[in-house]
């Protein structure tokens, strides 16, 4: 473990809570490969005392931080500038200093798309299908529609939000087109669609016997199709056991949530980051 001295730079992670966050051990591993004198911690933050806490990180000389549930949103008006990605995925988890302020940015679009890319797949045909319609829903639309995709179908259970989150693309510059549909619809599009992304809990430990879809949907998709998962404990869930044995390829979360943070950790140290040794670090974490 890295020595710390008066000369250590501070980073860390906002949310409330925060006590689960899996951060504070991928990006510590991170930083002691890479020999820099920072450290990373976790930081309770209430809602209410938010603005208040990015006061007290410019006086104390914070270099930077993630945030989590329930700042990435509410955070941007308190922010300097936002990148492109923060406009369109509508939230930030990723902030540093500036001269001019704190500026944020997303890097879960970087995180989502990373063991995708390595496929090579002709992303410019292929029509993917999200599962939930939630924050997470935001950042998969936007890196779905980096990597090209044409139409993207998202399913959810409320009509009213279904509603809402596609009237809350309408406007943007966002090049793909959005279909919502609602959950019963989902075997009609299975057939078609070669990349199906679960972005709803349902699976996540201790309920690992559940999956957000019935197993014989898996039947219907073409057998070259992708089932992506960002739950990532237990890895594989259900969802991604059942697309398996249909013979799909699979994905699970870690990825997303390991190079989402080394994204993140480049901002801040401005050099490049050992993946390999973050993944590494949760893997010993979670399943040793």
């Amino acid at each position: 473990m890295s020595i710390i001295t008066g000369k250590t730079k501070l980073l860390g992670i906002i949310g409330h809570p925060v006590e689960h966050s899996l951060s504070p051990v991928m990006q510590n591993a991170a930083i002691e490969r890479l020999g820099v004198d920072y450290i990373y911690i976790p930081f309770p933050v209430k809602p209410e005392n938010l603005a208040t806490a990015l006061n007290g990180f410019a006086t104390i000389g914070v270099m930077g931080f993630n945030a989590t549930i329930p700042h990435k949103q509410a955070i941007i008006p308190l922010l300097s500038e936002i990148t492109t990605t923060a406009q369109l995925v509508g939230a930030v988890n990723t902030v540093w200093r500036t001269e001019t302020g704190w500026k944020g940015t997303n890097t879960d679009v970087i995180g989502f798309l990373a063991p995708l890319k390595p496929l090579k797949r002709p992303w410019n045909t292929i029509k993917p299908i999200i599962l939930g319609n939630g924050g997470a829903a935001r950042a998969v639309v936007v890196g779905l529609a980096e990597l090209g995709c044409p139409e993207i179908a998202v399913v959810g259970r409320d009509p009213d939000k279904l509603g809402q989150f596609k009237q809350s693309w309408d406007e943007s510059a966002l090049t793909a087109s959005i279909t919502v549909h609602s959950w019963d619809e989902l075997s009609g599009l299975v057939s078609e669609s070669e990349l199906i992304v679960n972005t709803t809990p349902i699976g996540m430990f201790p309920h690992t016997d559940n999956s957000p879809v019935d197993s014989f949907i898996w039947e219907k998709f073409p057998k070259n199709a992708i089932a992506y998962d960002l739950i990532y404990n237990p890895s594989p869930t259900q969802f991604l056991k059942d697309a398996q044995q249909q013979g799909l390829t699979i994905i699970d979360g870690l990825d997303m949530l390991v190079y989402q943070g080394a994204a993140a950790l480049e901002i801040w140290v401005q050099q490049s980051v050992p993946g390999e040794v973050m993944s590494q670090a949760l893997k010993q974490y979670l399943f040793a």
